[in-house]
């Protein structure tokens, strides 16, 4: 059991590690800069009203991808709250995947 929790420990890691370090559209075809302008918005203490910025890089994302991360352990990770993360398409006047 020990030596498992240490495989999935160092894989977690690596993952967080690769994806703080991803590049333009490695992340459903937003950019970090598209993140970072949405991050305020998705952050569980005083989330702000999306900007225009936010709004302009998730028309850009592909929803369905971020939809994927909904029940992620990543994005808590990352500061992201999972359910304000899920409400922004909306707040940018966008339509949000069927089956998310």
């Amino acid at each position: 059991m020990g030596g498992n929790y240490k495989l999935v420990v160092v894989l977690v890691v690596a993952l967080v590690v690769l994806l703080k370090g991803s590049t333009v559209s490695s992340l459903c075809n937003m950019t970090d800069e598209g993140i970072a302008d949405c991050k305020p918005s998705v952050t569980k203490t005083n989330p702000t009203p999306p900007t225009p910025e936010c709004c302009e890089a998730l028309k850009g994302a592909d929803l369905k991808c971020l939809c994927g991360y909904k029940n992620s352990f990543l994005l808590p990770s990352l500061g992201i709250d999972p359910a304000l993360a899920m409400a922004l398409p909306a707040k940018c006047n966008l339509t949000p995947p069927n089956d998310c």
